[in-house]
């Protein structure tokens, strides 16, 4: 399985101002994965550990952590929800058993049986990996739109697709077609089947790019007239508001250009315990929504992690005799944030 990345590349560059270069970008993508992992370790979760993810996973019993025999504790993973709860070869039916605490709802960091029932927690021939649990784990599966397939995925080893919207997609993410994981690791042009429709000087105060079908565009994309990038800012009808010159890109005049957007995903298929398949031209996409305060850290660090690159990891504030090394206080700040909001702080293995 491919290492998720809990902020996206974009979400890193619109902070920083990074131009859009090969460096850059590779630069990047390590620094958002590296974070990711610095995440996970932080609140006590194995690699990818909040992601959302289809899998089996065995647990002995007796737990002799646990001193009640209806309580099974899910140590260092998380359950969503639950496919099949197996114990010494016997299914115990879902309404024989509670994902705690239910208070809250998911994550649920145990699973007690119902004591009003039947069922119990057993063993066969052996008390090792006794009790098998298939289900979703993760700390959530909170999704939202992100526009369509451009065009369909006609194999189940294809790497590549089209997309209707690049602005909701970035690099990094994870996104659902039908019912598939994917995640994101590049972005290239694909062309809109638009040319400008007036000619634009080679000017910043020319901010109005004038296309046939403005419907077909979102905000935030960023497209590509010859060789000059730009963002788009508004839509005012058939009218796209840009900021030009974009992502280190040179500005220039155009004429009847063709427009080209960020809309080819390369993806990796298959993923967080789902089966690559073919989809049809015009299926839903939705993107996973990582939490608030984990994407918040990955951001930080990964541009910490970045400008430490740059100065040799040197950096210092101040000058002359109150020179002095960077704390990074705002970076612990969110560090506590979201420890307090997701770590594993109560029992793992232990009462």
């Amino acid at each position: 399985m491919a290492s998720v990345a809990y902020c996206t590349r974009e979400d890193v560059k619109q902070r920083l101002d990074f131009a859009e270069i090969a460096l850059s970008n590779s630069r990047i993508d390590a620094a958002t994965l590296s974070a990711s992992r610095d995440v996970d370790s932080l609140i006590k979760y194995p690699d990818n550990g909040i992601a959302p993810t289809i899998a089996t996973y065995d647990f002995n019993w007796p737990d002799v952590a646990s001193p009640t025999p209806w309580r099974l504790w899910l140590d260092d993973r998380t359950l969503i929800s639950v496919t099949s709860i197996i114990s010494g070869g016997i299914t115990i039916p879902p309404a024989n058993y509670l994902l705690e605490p239910q208070r809250y709802g998911a994550p649920f960091d145990r699973v007690e049986i119902d004591i009003s029932t039947v069922s119990t927690f057993n063993f066969a021939s052996t008390w090792q990996r006794s009790i098998v649990i298939n289900g979703l784990w993760g700390w959530t599966d909170d999704s939202g739109p992100a526009g369509s397939l451009a065009a369909s995925i006609a194999s189940a080893g294809a790497v590549a697709c089209n997309v209707t919207d690049s602005n909701a997609i970035g690099v990094g993410q994870v996104i659902t077609v039908d019912s598939e994981r994917m995640i994101v690791t590049g972005k290239t042009m694909l062309t809109t089947a638009q040319t400008l429709q007036t000619p634009v000087g080679a000017t910043m105060a020319e901010q109005t790019m004038a296309v046939t079908n403005g419907a077909l565009y979102a905000v935030g994309e960023i497209l590509l007239l010859d060789a000059e990038r730009m963002l788009i800012t508004d839509i005012a009808g058939n009218n796209l508001i840009v900021k030009r010159a974009y992502d280190g890109s040179t500005l220039a005049a155009h004429s009847g250009s063709t427009i080209f957007a960020a809309r080819i995903l390369t993806i990796v298929r298959g993923q967080l315990g789902t089966t690559a398949a073919t989809h049809s031209n015009g299926a839903a996409i939705t993107k996973w929504l990582t939490p608030d305060k984990a994407r918040e850290l990955a951001i930080a660090e990964s541009i910490n992690r970045l400008l430490q690159e740059t100065s040799g990891y040197a950096r210092t504030v101040g000058a002359a005799d109150a020179i002095r090394n960077a704390s990074g206080a705002g970076l612990e700040d969110a560090r506590a944030r979201c420890y307090a909001s997701m770590a594993r702080q109560g029992r793992v293995l232990a009462v």
